[in-house]
């Protein structure tokens, strides 16, 4: 670990990356506490008191829907519409299309992806007008603080898009999810503060200890199965091109538990979230909020099936089994006692669906755990802090960490060839 901290310092490029990711962030904890105009502090600080579905929506924006401010929305808007978009190359030939056509079909899917993006912030932010009406200033008119709110939430959350955009191109990591994490991280103090109250009230001490053990454990699994891989080796066949023979050694293709990572948590996250907060603003479906409230009895089965399904669904369109298969065949390898072509796409893909599975049910598993370790303890002051924070929290950093130390073998090789 320190010698990864070193290297990022000691490396201009890496250096270079790392105060570039830091900027980006500052600027977006800085938008984080520049409120929309026309609110009343006193009147939102009860609006949210009410309401445990707020308290879960203002951990993907770091506090800034308790202030709401100008990006309130954070990274949400962003996030729905590349899983709209992701569902859409399924569907629609045209857009499937444009996935393969490499560097410039990626492009143009990015452009619409940002123009639903700004689409789908305007809906959220009409919405949200409606109801932040209840903490508007006394005497302040509401036609004005309805415009005012859709450009200032609009503009805040395609700012926000941009600067994940930047980070993942100029600095270190993925921008989304790293913007996320330091959302979920900026609530952490806020979590330890309340715990403290409630210890100080007479909250169960034990329960408090039973809490983050179960935290604890919970991150060493996760650490476990993030880094858990199976290893299918793949042996190349001697062949002579002129005088010299190629080939004949033998290697292995890591295939990982957690294909996708924390992407499915994200994305379940925030399609529970989209519907719970429409219904929030149109009386006819409060019953709805309810069911998709953090609290509410079925939103664990919801979870638990959303993650499921991403998980499947994410790794199904980043791991191509036939095209894996025919890469290995054209370069004369081959799978020990599996036939070439077909025989060995067939053998992939059982592989990866029983894998899949595996990474599935731990992640569906330990999303639901935090929230019944909580009932059962009554300790409700990390109820934001549950199994999807845990999970993106340590995702990202270990993603981060794997990508920095990528940088600095990458540095090293560079610095043998030279």
């Amino acid at each position: 670990m320190f010698n990864v901290i070193s290297g990022i310092f000691n490396i201009h490029d890496l250096r270079k990356k790392f105060l570039y990711t830091l900027g980006m962030i500052i600027l977006f904890r800085l938008g984080a506490h520049i409120p929309v105009a026309g609110i009343d502090s006193a009147k939102l600080a009860n609006l949210f008191g009410q309401n445990n579905l707020l308290g879960f929506l203002d951990l993907f924006s770091g506090g800034a829907l308790m202030r709401f401010s100008i990006f309130a929305m954070g990274i949400v808007p962003y996030i729905n519409a590349s899983i709209i978009m992701q569902l859409l190359q399924v569907v629609i030939p045209q857009l499937e299309e444009l996935a393969k056509e490499g560097e410039s079909g990626r492009k143009q899917i990015a452009r619409i992806t940002r123009y639903l993006t700004v689409v789908l912030a305007a809906f959220q932010a009409f919405g949200m007008s409606f109801w932040m009406r209840g903490a508007m200033l006394d005497g302040y008119n509401f036609v004005f603080f309805l415009i005012g709110t859709i450009i200032s939430l609009t503009a805040g959350s395609t700012l926000v898009m941009w600067f994940s955009e930047l980070i993942t191109e100029h600095g270190i990591g993925n921008g989304a999810s790293l913007i996320i994490f330091v959302g979920i991280v900026a609530r952490i103090p806020a979590y330890i503060a309340q715990t403290v109250t409630l210890i100080k009230g007479g909250a169960s001490l034990i329960g408090v200890v039973i809490l983050l053990i179960s935290f604890l454990i919970m991150i060493m699994a996760i650490v476990v199965v993030q880094e858990g891989q199976r290893r299918i080796q793949v042996q190349y066949a001697k062949r002579i091109v002129g005088r010299k023979m190629y080939g004949g050694q033998s290697t292995f293709i890591p295939l990982r538990i957690n294909q996708g990572g924390v992407i499915p948590i994200i994305f379940a996250s925030s399609v529970l979230l989209f519907p719970a907060t429409i219904a929030q603003f149109i009386p006819a479906l409060q019953p709805i909020v309810g069911w998709f409230s953090p609290s509410g009895g079925l939103y664990m089965v919801f979870f638990f099936l959303l993650i499921f399904f991403f998980t499947y669904f994410y790794t199904a369109i980043t791991f191509n089994p036939v095209e894996l298969a025919d890469n290995i065949k054209k370069y004369g390898g081959f799978i020990m006692g599996i036939r070439p072509g077909k025989p060995t796409a067939q053998y992939l893909e059982y592989v990866i669906s029983r894998l899949t599975l595996v990474g599935a049910l731990f992640l569906s598993g330990v999303a639901i755990i935090p929230g019944i370790v909580e009932r059962l303890t009554h300790i409700t002051s990390f109820q934001g802090l549950g199994s999807t924070a845990l999970l993106i929290v340590v995702g990202v950093a270990m993603d981060l960490v794997r990508q920095i130390e990528t940088h600095l073998v990458t540095r090293q090789y560079e610095g043998l060839l030279a």
